[in-house]
C-alpha cells in the first residue's frame, strides 16, 4: 500500500479540489455545491490528520465499529468535521449510527429504515439520509431496486427520516455517466435535491451530471488493495 504522507495527502487534496472547481465551471454549477466527501475506510488518525490541517472536515467510512474507534477523538481535536456513513448498515447498528454519524448514505430497505426511524426518535436526533439505488441491478449489491423505491421514500416520511437525495455506486468497469443521468432523472422525478455520486476514477463525470457529493478515497490517499 502506498505511504500517506503529509505531503503527498496535501497535494492531493488541492489538486482534487480544482479538479472540482474545473468541472463544476464545465457544468456551470456553483463550486460550492459540490461537497468532497474523504472517504477514511481503513485510514489511520495519522493518515486524516494531514487532510484535516488543509481544511477537510467531510469524512466517509463504511463500518460502525471502526469509525466509534477512531473518530469520537478526532472530533474531539478538530471541531466541524462531519462523519458519514457511505457503507452498508445492518439495522441491528442503526441506533450507534445515528448517534456517531451525521449522514448515512447506504439507506436501502424497509427493515433498516423501521430501524433508523425508531433510533432518531430515541436518540432525539434527525440525521439526513440518501437512499441508495442499486442503479445497475447488481446481485451484489447493496440498494434497492428502481421500482423498489417509491415505497422507500414513503416509509422514511412516515418514519420521520429527513432525506438528503439519492445515491448510487454504478457498475466497475462500464462508462458510468448512464448510470449517473439515471440517477439524477430518478432524484428530480421524487424532488430530491442532492445526489451521492461519483468516486476517484469517475467524480468528474458526477459533477457533470449532478453530484453533490461525491466520495473519492484513493486519489487522495493514494492505492491500496482494496477500491474506494
Amino acid at each position: 500500500m502506498q505511504e500517506a504522507t503529509p505531503e503527498k495527502s496535501a497535494d492531493r487534496l488541492t489538486a482534487i479540489r480544482a479538479r472540482m472547481t474545473a468541472a463544476a465551471k464545465l457544468a456551470r454549477r456553483p463550486s460550492e455545491d459540490i461537497h468532497l466527501i474523504a472517504v477514511s475506510k481503513t485510514r489511520s488518525a495519522e493518515d486524516i490528520a494531514p487532510l484535516i490541517l488543509q481544511g477537510q472536515m467531510l469524512f466517509g467510512e463504511n463500518r460502525v465499529q471502526e469509525a466509534a474507534q477512531k473518530w469520537p477523538v478526532l472530533k474531539e481535536q478538530h471541531s466541524g468535521i462531519q462523519l458519514h456513513l457511505i457503507g452498508q448498515l445492518q439495522s441491528n447498528k442503526a441506533e450507534e449510527a445515528v448517534a456517531l454519524f451525521d449522514m448515512i448514505h447506504s439507506v436501502d430497505r424497509l427493515s433498516l429504515i423501521s430501524a433508523l426511524g425508531k433510533a432518531m426518535q430515541k436518540l432525539q436526533r434527525a440525521v439526513p439520509c440518501f437512499i441508495q439505488v442499486n442503479i445497475g441491478a447488481e446481485a451484489q449489491k447493496g440498494g434497492c431496486s428502481v421500482a423498489e423505491l417509491p415505497d422507500l421514500l414513503k416509509a422514511a416520511q412516515e418514519s420521520d427520516i429527513p432525506v438528503a437525495g439519492l445515491m448510487c455506486i454504478p457498475p466497475a468497469d462500464v462508462e458510468a455517466a448512464p448510470f449517473f443521468a439515471l440517477l439524477a432523472e430518478l432524484s428530480a422525478r421524487h424532488g430530491l435535491p442532492q445526489l451521492s455520486m461519483g468516486m476517484s476514477d469517475d467524480f468528474e463525470m458526477a459533477i457533470m451530471l449532478g453530484a453533490t457529493h461525491i466520495r473519492v478515497g484513493t486519489a487522495l490517499f493514494g492505492a491500496r488493495t482494496s477500491a474506494d
